[in-house]
């Protein structure tokens, strides 16, 4: 492979992302189960869920600044390296990212001080509300994003004017056609990653025989949750495939690995994608079930690579391991929530130190799925930069040479490693110190009256002056 800026360019924009898209993902299930913690806390007056709340919002105050950091720069590449795209489709996809700062970033940035600042300066009400708002700015931030990327991947309610796009309808701008299932795909990918790094924290400190009460509570909440997405994020990325079999189907081809394509196409399992000789090597698949996944037939007809131009094939050597990885680890989500449930009916759940070591070992597996998940998105997308109009060979900055390019991405290699290295030792030392001491509601004053009449003798009297 040449280096040239182009490939300089695409390296260094999956590499900020890679770093970017770990924050995001956590922060986002993260915000909200700080909100059910603040809701549970004003609801019941627990102090376990105040104590929590606190050190999860610690968590979460020291990934949201990582996440902003890495946002702010691939947001600069979109003048330094993507000009041109830029230019191209700014006066559709400008508004949209637009639209995320004014909403999302501004109502983060307003609440994120009371939230983080305020607990005892602000009524109980003021701070639950503070916290359910940052919660809600996450999730607006994704839904932008998410319809400014889904947008690219099936462009829809536009015009090409003089070589630049612009908008006939932003209803169908926003809501393109991917964009519902990749929304509900990634917001449900990002709870679970959440879910098991509480579970996982929680259960590191029960093998240690830490914050017993407070391991206790995370783990039976965080795998609660794993329990109900893990089905149903199997099922997400089933329909979202078939969306994506509609209309990206070469991208579907690279990922199932299938040259030929037609029916009764057999879901392989093993292969090495050999793109010049158009095959897999050491090949292993079940007969005619990649007709089914995709059909829901047998005898349904599926893409192949060869039904595609050369120059418009998306290079399956990749994406074919990473949608892999990403299947795969959906299954490991799944088999936890089973294991899960017998322990829990069996009354087993917080005495099996096996499963505890399990759950620590799985902390990461989210991280990974998202990452997985974005290389086959956007790599299965190649060679388009907004699919089947603009090609990614003509959205570079045409003045970038490979000497400004090759710095560039160096230097971020050497900024981030600086800075997500310092970030993430000291995001490890806070999970390993964990909660601190359980704060208990106060009473009201009517409560602490006391429930007999007290006698002159009461030592708790003190003699009038």
């Amino acid at each position: 492979m040449e280096l040239d800026p182009l490939i300089l360019s695409r390296i260094q924009f999956a590499f900020t992302i890679s770093f970017h898209i770990l924050f995001p993902s956590f922060t986002v299930g993260l915000a909200c189960w700080i909100a059910l913690l603040e809701a549970l806390w004003v609801g019941t007056g627990k102090g376990i869920y105040r104590s929590l709340s606190e050190f999860w919002t610690r968590i979460f105050a020291l990934s949201f600044g990582l996440g902003v950091v890495s946002g702010i720069v691939m947001s600069y590449q979109f003048g330094t390296n993507w000009s041109r795209w830029s230019d191209t489709v700014g006066n559709v996809l400008g508004p949209l990212i637009q639209y995320e700062v004014v909403t999302a970033f501004f109502l983060e940035a307003a609440f994120l001080g009371i939230m983080l600042f305020g607990r005892d300066r602000v009524p109980r009400g003021i701070h639950l509300m503070a916290a359910c708002l940052v919660a809600l700015g996450t999730l607006l931030s994704s839904f932008w994003i998410l319809s400014a990327n889904s947008w690219m991947h099936t462009p829809a309610g536009f015009e090409i004017r003089d070589g630049r796009y612009f908008v006939t309808d932003w209803w169908q701008v926003v809501f393109n056609p991917s964009f519902p299932y990749r929304l509900a795909h990634m917001v449900t990918a990002m709870f679970l990653t959440t879910s098991f790094v509480v579970a996982g924290i929680s259960a590191f400190y029960l093998l240690k025989r830490r914050h017993f009460d407070h391991a206790k509570l995370g783990l039976s909440m965080a795998l609660a949750l794993i329990t109900v997405l893990a089905p149903l994020q199997i099922f997400l990325g089933d329909e979202h495939g078939l969306n994506t079999l509609e209309h990206q189907p070469a991208k579907i081809a690279a990922m199932e690995g299938n040259w030929e394509g037609g029916p009764r196409a057999p879901l392989i399992l093993f292969g090495i994608p050999d793109v010049e000789k158009e095959t897999n090597h050491w090949e292993i698949g079940i007969p005619a079930l990649s007709s089914l996944i995709l059909t829901h037939d047998f005898n349904g007809s599926v893409p192949g690579l060869k039904q595609f131009p050369v120059d418009e094939r998306p290079d399956p050597r990749i994406v074919f391991w990473t949608f892999r990885l990403m299947v795969a680890i959906g299954f490991l989500m799944l088999a936890v929530a089973v294991v899960h449930l017998v322990l829990r009916f069996r009354g087993r759940l917080y005495g099996s130190d096996w499963f505890f070591r399990v759950l620590v070992g799985c902390m990461p597996i989210g991280f990974i799925a998202i990452l997985a998940g974005w290389f086959t998105t956007e790599i299965g997308r190649q060679p388009w930069v907004v699919y089947g109009h603009m090609r990614t060979a003509d959205a570079v900055t045409p003045s970038l040479t490979m000497e400004a390019a090759l710095i560039s991405l160096l230097s971020f290699v050497v900024a981030y490693s600086i800075i997500y290295g310092a970030g993430t030792y000291y995001l490890i030392r806070l999970l390993r110190i964990g909660p601190t001491h359980v704060h208990d509601a106060k009473q009201p004053p009517e409560a602490q009256r006391p429930k007999r009449p007290l006698s002159a003798t009461d030592p708790s009297i003190e003699p009038a002056e």
